[in-house]
């Protein structure tokens, strides 16, 4: 039977990788993002072809909470509920904290973390009315520990981390699992685009950046790859790990090890 499943941020990166995989499980999946608007359909377009589920766009703004309610409330009237929610809308921006945009610091808390206590404070009564539920987000290595000039990105990310575990406390009679994942550096956009505004910071080249900087700490010295954390959400979305909650797994290279 195909679930219903709510991924944030997926019309590209990580996002995109666990709707795929979603997707090619049969899945109904409803993914959001921003983008060019044939781009999205042709993704919306080649995800709906890789298995029987439908999947839907829907261009919620994260930083918009009656959005989110609409999204959710979307996922209930066209496919019954919301069996899986992914939360994994993000973006960065890199700067000392006394140079840091307020209205930068603003953003990056409502799509990181506030978006999140959105959609999961929607999603939540449908998954109980249902009786179960999993409820996945997307942290990052910089939830355990922490970076320079990323003030707003690892404060957001920490804050996940203590939400995880608030909710699956909370839930842990309800068959509705809680967990986060936190990857080390993928190579995605969102990654990308940091390289040059790092070189600039740091008064180095952008090779010297992913040798020296991005890939300092990751053991392997490889970044992670999108799909090994579209396996991790589809366990974890698994009836197997039902007993799993409230808790994280690092896909990091060994990065937290240490």
């Amino acid at each position: 039977m195909s679930r219903s499943v709510v991924i944030t941020g997926s019309t590209s990166g990580i996002g995109l990788g666990i709707a795929r995989a979603f997707a090619a499980s049969g899945d109904n999946v409803i993914i959001n993002g921003f983008g060019d608007r044939d781009e999205i359909e042709a993704i919306r377009a080649s995800l709906d072809a890789q298995g029987s589920g439908t999947i839907l766009y829907h261009p919620a703004d994260m930083t918009k909470p009656i959005d989110i309610e609409h999204m959710i409330l979307t996922a209930r009237d066209r496919f019954g509920g919301v069996d899986v929610l992914i939360n994994n809308a993000g973006i960065q921006h890199v700067a000392k904290i006394e140079e840091f945009p307020p209205e930068k610091w603003d953003q990056l808390i409502a799509i990181l973390l506030s978006s999140a206590f959105h959609t999961m404070r929607h999603a939540i009564p449908l998954m109980k009315s249902q009786g179960k539920g999993r409820i996945i987000n997307i942290a990052s290595a910089h939830g355990l520990v922490a970076s320079p000039f990323k003030s707003a990105y690892v404060a957001a990310k920490h804050g996940i981390m203590g939400l995880t575990k608030t909710a699956a406390l909370e839930l842990a009679r309800d068959a509705i699992t809680v967990n986060a994942i936190c990857p080390g550096f993928v190579l995605t956009p969102l990654v990308e685009k940091q390289i040059p505004d790092q070189a600039r910071e740091k008064g180095i080249s952008e090779a010297e950046v992913k040798d020296e900087v991005l890939l300092r700490l990751q053991a392997t010295k490889e970044f992670v790859a999108v799909e090994e954390v579209a396996e991790a959400a589809i366990y974890l979305a698994s009836d197997a790990a039902r007993s799993i909650t409230g808790t994280h797994i690092s896909i990091d290279g060994g990065w937290t090890a240490q």
